[in-house]
């Protein structure tokens, strides 16, 4: 039982603490829930900074996760701009950059991630951006609109998901724009090169020059202003501004200060968690983008970086705090919006993990469904432009299905048919 006088402390600010901290309350705990942000603006949502905030759709407010008065009507004591720097496990406490300590009885970590940074020179001029937080996207919004009137050049380091997105969204401004990826195709290590090609012609229609099997070496500039950027093999491009978009890396110190137990690099980094999202301290917990789970259905212990695993793995492991049996098997899942092509991503299918690739419909009007597949059983599916199909994809993940491969390509055949079928079997 949950005593009322326990307190609950939440480190980290984002989607999945906010969460955290509105299920408590709605789960019935009455005792002190903290919520540590070390950023300044209360806990928002992250897809909108580089989609519908970014290209204008969206205004500033609706990307946060709580109305102002939300906190104090649910009696979360909110503590913004102020990192937490220790935590001591012996006695139970979290101290503050500014030297406050907080005790607790339970622990949640929920610090996120961070983008890893070109190590080149040139990186310190006014013209190089990084997309993680709001400030972040406020900034580059700024720019990409100047660039745009300007008839200005971004360079874009990676052609991953927030490389394509933020591309799409220059382009929208009128902005010049050219990504450099060291990979032979866009996402491939996300889609592999199966589905890369899709991608690369839907950009290229739209004006955006890709310089593959290439990386930035140096970022030219003068008098603080970005000019150039340069490759390994040779090659200059001109840029005004600069965006590196070569993915993120857990925020473990932290965790790792307090000795708790990491995962290894092969399963993404991150705190280590079992299915319940608890540390090696029993006392401490963690989700999002930093923990690093047992998946029961996956059978594999990965860390997903995406915005529908702060939103239910935030509330799986207050449930977990509270002493509810927790065991967290969501089905990996992501979105994402560049041009007029919208899509969904459920399962996990890193290359190597699987042997085939089946497409039902035609990529080539980039209307699909993509499934991935290991000896016959779907491993991931992405639906493109295709709808309200997402339910039945992940259903053949979690059955570990194994359907008829003509008749999984087969936009005829239901989805619902090929899972009645495997049940059959």
């Amino acid at each position: 039982m949950v005593d009322a006088d326990e307190t609950f402390v939440i480190v980290g600010g984002g989607l999945a603490g906010a969460k955290a901290a509105e299920t408590l309350r709605a789960e019935g705990f009455t005792g002190r829930v903290i919520l540590l942000c070390d950023e300044r603006d209360r806990p928002y949502e992250r897809p909108p900074l580089s989609k519908g905030f970014l290209v204008g759709k969206e205004e500033r407010e609706s990307v946060f996760v709580h109305e102002p008065s939300w906190y104090a009507q649910a009696d979360v004591e909110l503590h913004l701009g102020q990192p937490a720097v220790a935590i001591d496990r012996a006695r139970h406490e979290v101290r503050l950059g500014d030297g406050t300590v907080v005790g607790y009885d339970k622990l949640l970590l929920t610090t996120g991630a961070e983008p890893r940074r070109l190590d080149i020179p040139g990186t310190d001029l006014n013209g190089v951006h990084h997309l993680r937080r709001l400030a972040h996207a406020e900034r580059l919004k700024g720019v990409l609109g100047a660039l745009g009137r300007d008839n200005g050049h971004l360079v874009i380091a990676g052609a991953g998901w927030i490389g394509l997105e933020v591309a799409a969204a220059a382009r929208g401004f009128g902005a010049e724009v050219t990504v450099v990826e060291p990979e032979p195709t866009p996402l491939h290590g996300v889609l592999g090169p199966e589905l890369g090609g899709v991608f690369q012609q839907m950009h290229s229609e739209h004006g955006v020059r890709f310089h593959f099997g290439a990386k930035l070496t140096e970022i030219v500039g003068q008098d603080g202003l970005v000019l150039a950027a340069r490759t390994d093999d040779g090659d200059e491009h001109p840029a005004h501004a600069v965006l590196a978009a070569i993915g993120a890396a857990p925020r473990t110190a932290l965790a790792e200060s307090a000795g708790l137990d990491l995962a290894g690099r092969a399963h993404g980094g991150g705190i280590s968690v079992d299915a319940s999202l608890r540390t090696s301290d029993p006392d401490i917990f963690a989700a999002g983008d930093v923990a690093s789970a047992r998946h029961p259905v996956l059978d594999t212990r990965l860390r997903v970086e995406h915005w529908a695993n702060a939103l239910n793995g935030g509330p799986a492991a207050a449930r977990a705090m509270l002493g509810r049996p927790v065991s967290y098997d969501r089905i990996p899942y992501f979105f994402s919006d560049q041009y007029d092509m919208g899509l969904e991503y459920s399962g996990w299918a890193p290359p190597g993990s699987y042997d085939q690739v089946v497409i039902r419909g035609d990529a080539t009007k980039r209307e699909f469904i993509a499934f991935w597949l290991s000896e016959g059983r779907v491993l991931a599916g992405m639906n493109v432009n295709v709808w309200d199909v997402t339910d039945p994809i992940q259903q053949l993940i979690r059955t570990g299905a194994r359907p008829d491969q003509e008749r999984l390509a087969d936009p005829g055949t239901p989805l619902e048919f090929l899972l009645e079928a495997s049940e059959g079997d």
